[in-house]
């Protein structure tokens, strides 16, 4: 197919077109002499050019006395000609080493910037971010070309660096001019080279312009990178938390096994991502919404069994609480090692929650974690709903407020005891779910998170959603605010340390339980 598909293009345009000069130098000799024909060819290339040159990428050029040839399977063609043509004997392959092999990909990469498809031309851009100079007039010309705004200032950034070492003192102002605009690291670093190389007073005032210019985007974009990181920490310690809202908020259960609620949702979602590779390969991207309900209902179902064979025996003994579901969360762990394995597994991530959003040269915004704080809106909206305007809600605030005046008035408690339960627990499902698309998912999942859980629910203030959210979102940009200063280690001893202070001015948290008081 690759030979037909050759043959097409080799006759579609003039034989004139690549000469048997151009095709030998580019494809024997020294490396040096092989790499200025390739540049020459670049310069004036056409597609049959373009042709050839893939063709010695794919090691498929052979080198004879009487010609060069290109060779798919047991067929030969002249790669002048097109011609089909016998190979000779004395035909020998063409020997790239790891510096030709860089320039050859580097010159197809340039011949893609007149593609048709604006996708090809981009992904072209981002390969020629270390081109050399040689590249400069088919940038040039694709630059006055190029019709796609978003591709042409990338190009054009591209173009202002290569122009950087040009002999030509506006050349090198003009392209101090564009490249203040850029918020890339690698401009940087190209000023500072250059800055350090440059003998013209003129010029070298224009670089440093740009460098601080630079330097202030990529500060900017460190800032917002930290936020952004902030609010993506702050929405998984918050869906995290939503579900220990619940329990220890509404409830006053202390649930140590909390974490291990989550893993459960976590290895769901793995389990569902397997059924789909199995039995439904061609909708792989869209088992997570399959594995959403699945990592609630399964996390649900096991709080449900906890709170009827263990909980229900311990309302009011906090202490005892604390050490049974400590105990029940060892177990869990020990039967997910017994049924997975201890070795952590991973679970893929769906096509489109792939790559990201480039907002700035030094800022991406992944499409995991952007879905992932969606989500987390999304479920908290859905717990605010069902908790304030559902009988399901009023019954478990009922519950929670007064258990004898709720029992008084038909209420069945010990059922609205295991559904609030199974609800919390079902949202530490759904928290295991969404951290089962940045990370891998093992036994030990939910340990690193549930400390910072309780955190967040006594710091909001035990039984308050608003102040859960406050604490969460607050916690998560404080923490990645100061790693930046202190580093990871000493960012969470000065979190933890804030907290104590704080709830020792005031113990009822951000917000505090509306009610009457006696003095």
């Amino acid at each position: 197919m690759r030979l037909f598909l050759f043959l097409i293009c080799l006759f579609a345009f003039d034989a004139r077109a690549l000469t048997a000069e151009q095709a030998r130098a580019m494809a024997a000799g020294e490396t040096d002499a092989r790499i200025e024909a390739l540049a020459k060819a670049v310069e004036a290339a056409d597609d049959k050019t373009a042709a050839f040159i893939q063709a010695i990428a794919d090691d498929a050029v052979r080198v004879s006395a009487k010609g060069v040839y290109v060779v798919t399977g047991d067929k030969a063609v002249d790669a002048v000609t097109g011609a089909e043509a016998t190979l000779p004997d004395d035909a020998e392959d063409v020997v790239n080493n790891n510096r030709m092999r860089g320039e050859i990909d580097g010159a197809l990469a340039a011949l893609k910037l007149f593609h048709k498809d604006a996708a090809v031309r981009a992904q072209a851009v981002k390969t020629l971010q270390d081109a050399d100079a040689s590249k400069l007039p088919l940038i040039d010309k694709a630059y006055a070309a190029e019709t796609d705004a978003a591709i042409k200032a990338k190009l054009g950034l591209v173009r202002a660096t290569l122009m950087l070492g040009s002999t030509d003192k506006a050349q090198r102002l003009e392209a101090a001019k564009l490249l203040a605009a850029s918020g890339s690291g690698a401009t940087k670093t190209a000023l500072l080279g250059r800055i350090a190389l440059e003998d013209d007073a003129e010029v070298k005032a224009a670089l440093n312009a740009s460098l601080r210019n630079v330097e202030a985007s990529l500060a900017w974009g460190d800032k917002l990178g930290a936020v952004f990181s902030g609010i993506s920490l702050g929405s998984i310690l918050l869906l995290v938390a939503l579900g220990l809202a619940i329990t220890y908020g509404l409830m006053g259960v202390i649930n140590m096994a909390h974490g291990e609620l989550m893993m459960i949702g976590a290895y769901a979602t793995y389990a569902v991502q397997g059924l789909f590779q199995k039995f439904f390969p061609g909708a792989f991207d869209w088992y997570l919404v399959a594995a959403v309900p699945a990592a609630f209902i399964a996390s649900a179902l096991m709080g449900a069994v906890l709170e009827r064979s263990v909980i229900r025996f311990l309302y009011g003994r906090p202490l005892e609480t604390l050490l049974a579901t400590w105990g029940i969360s060892l177990m869990l762990q020990q039967l997910v090692r017994s049924v997975f394995g201890a070795q952590n597994v991973g679970v893929e991530n769906p096509s489109w929650m792939s790559g990201g959003v480039e907002l700035m040269g030094n800022l991406q915004l992944p499409w995991n974690r952007i879905v992932i704080i969606g989500f987390a809106l999304a479920v908290l909206l859905g717990m605010a709903f069902l908790i304030g305007k559902t009988r399901l809600g009023l019954f478990v605030r009922g519950v929670t407020q007064n258990r004898p005046i709720a029992s008084c008035m038909g209420v069945n408690t010990a059922r609205i005891d295991t559904y609030a339960f199974a609800l919390g627990s079902g949202i530490a499902g759904l928290a295991g779910c969404a951290l089962s698309q940045i990370g891998n998912v093992g036994p030990d999942l939910g340990q690193g998170y549930i400390v910072d859980a309780f955190m967040v629910v006594v710091l909001g203030g035990v039984g308050q959603l608003a102040g859960t959210v406050y604490a969460a979102l607050g916690l998560g940009v404080l923490n990645k605010f100061l790693e930046g200063i202190t580093g990871a280690v000493l960012a969470k001893i000065a979190v933890l340390v804030l907290i104590i202070v704080f709830i020792q001015k005031r113990p009822q948290g951000i917000f505090a339980v509306k009610g009457r008081s006696a003095e």
